[in-house]
């Protein structure tokens, strides 16, 4: 039998094991045909009530076992994403519309992201610190308890492992709610991969649903840390909601990533690089680059190389043909990649390239001569659209990177000592010399500033063990103390 066989899976969720969603089912689609793949159960309320329940009370012998055996099942887990790697992949293509090379990053990092993982339970959890009263005094890292996984259909897999791994790791348990649209590639697998990764029933709980289940997960008594990606607008939502019922939300939101070609730069790697950085994915990526800015030097030629790669790249059914870009996710998402688009020529700007589409398939785009209040400027366009701008200097390139609310990822093309003071000025989560935006390591952090969410909240031990633990302040005597009372 398949990992996946949809036999198992097909019509249910899973609370204790596969069972109906008490919401009714849906139908899983392939957005490059309009074909349905088959039926995925959907969560109700009352099922993540149930869930957070079941998974408050599996959660106490898990966190119990011992640091070893809670490793064995992560890296058993590592090992399953390679054995299935063929399978997972072909739902992540065509259930989510990526291409090969995509589907192969994302089921290459969720074993990197369990392997890694495999390595928090031995990791050391606490401190001895110093006390002037006579007697020990620790502080030391204790499982969150219940922790709830909010993850999008972008990159379904990657998005939902890298918090639904540490946080089992460390000894929670693991309520996760994928995207509906890409629930089995960012859902079931993991379900799948666990359940024959020896993990007990009920530490993870599978509730694919809507907004409501949504909200249920962040509300659900039992539930201490949430941990969501998605837009900026839901996550101010889950943020508001979790801090109404004081509890942590880890938020990595949206972005509208800046790439700077600084005089100099080799326009060939340079049109390359933004090509990567804006198109990957049909631009459905967080990192993305939104918003380029080319030094004058450079701006008209790279204008031109970038709309000779974007008219030149293949675009089509990543599941039958040899082709760089598949389709976006759905007619909502086209709809508000075309309306910007169109708004911001109708604002100043100049249609380079692109700016069609046929079916859910964007051609990559190009617009020019944009002032900073353009609309694709100002807002995070996740589609293939590649805005490029001219700075003169220095100085107002940082004002013109920095006047964005957004602070996700940021590259820097070209001479390395110019990169490292622009480096220093600018708002960022993350930052990269020589290289485009869009970059992701399980052992690296992972997260934005201003509008793109709390921080570095993802990946290695000391981002993971901060976002998925609780301190606790542990005092020892040797006899009982003497009190005035």
């Amino acid at each position: 039998m398949s990992l996946l066989e949809e036999s198992l899976w097909s019509s249910k969720i899973n609370i204790n094991g596969w069972v109906q969603g008490t919401a009714g089912t849906r139908d899983v689609m392939e957005p490059a045909t309009g074909n349905v793949l088959g039926s995925l159960g959907v969560a109700s309320v009352q099922d993540v009530l149930r869930a957070a329940t079941a998974a408050a009370r599996a959660q106490v012998a898990w966190a119990a076992k011992k640091p070893e055996e809670r490793a064995a099942v992560l890296r058993r887990a590592g090992d399953l994403w390679e054995e299935h790697t063929q399978e997972i992949q072909s739902w992540l293509i065509r259930e989510a519309g990526s291409i090969p090379a995509k589907a192969g990053l994302e089921t290459h990092t969720a074993a990197q992201e369990c392997w890694e993982a495999a390595a928090l339970p031995s990791h050391p959890h606490g401190e001895v610190l110093t006390s002037n009263e006579d007697r020990w005094s620790f502080a030391r890292r204790r499982p969150a308890g219940v922790v709830s996984v909010i993850a999008p259909f972008n990159f379904p897999l990657i998005l939902s492992i890298r918090s639904v791994a540490p946080a089992l790791a460390l000894g929670n348990a693991v309520l996760l709610k994928p995207d509906p649209r890409t629930a089995v590639c960012g859902g079931v697998a993991l379900m799948r991969i666990f359940e024959e990764a020896g993990l007990p029933a009920g530490v993870l709980s599978l509730l694919p649903g809507g907004a409501d289940v949504g909200a249920a997960v962040v509300e659900a008594p039992e539930v201490r840390v949430v941990s969501f990606t998605g837009s900026t607008a839901a996550g101010r939502k889950v943020g508001e909601a979790a801090a109404r019922h004081l509890k942590r939300a880890h938020l990595e939101l949206g972005g509208n990533s800046a790439l700077i070609v600084l005089p100099g730069a080799d326009l060939a790697k340079a049109a390359s690089a933004g090509a990567f950085g804006s198109f990957m994915h049909q631009g459905q990526i967080c990192m993305s680059t939104g918003r380029h800015f080319v030094h004058e030097s450079l701006h008209d030629a790279y204008v031109d190389a970038l709309s000779g790669k974007a008219r030149n790249i293949p675009v089509g059914d990543p599941n039958t043909g040899q082709v760089a870009l598949g389709p976006v996710i759905d007619e909502h998402q086209l709809g508000n990649i075309d309306h910007i688009v169109h708004a911001s020529v109708m604002a100043g700007g100049r249609l380079a390239a692109g700016g069609t589409f046929d079916g859910l398939f964007y051609a990559p785009t190009v617009l020019a001569d944009l002032a900073l209040d353009n609309p694709a400027f100002k807002e995070e366009i996740f589609g293939p659209v590649a805005p490029v701008a001219a700075f003169a200097d220095i100085d107002e390139l940082i004002e013109k990177v920095n006047a964005n609310e957004y602070g996700l990822s940021v590259g820097i093309l070209g001479e390395v000592g110019m990169a490292m003071r622009i480096a220093d000025r600018v708002h960022s989560g993350k930052i990269h010399i020589n290289e485009q935006t869009v970059s992701d390591e399980a052992n690296a952090p992972f997260g934005g500033v201003g509008a793109s969410g709390t921080g570095s909240r993802f990946g290695g031990a000391a981002a993971n063990i901060e976002a998925f633990t609780e301190t606790q302040w542990l005092t020892m005597r040797p006899e009982i103390a003497d009190y005035p009372f």
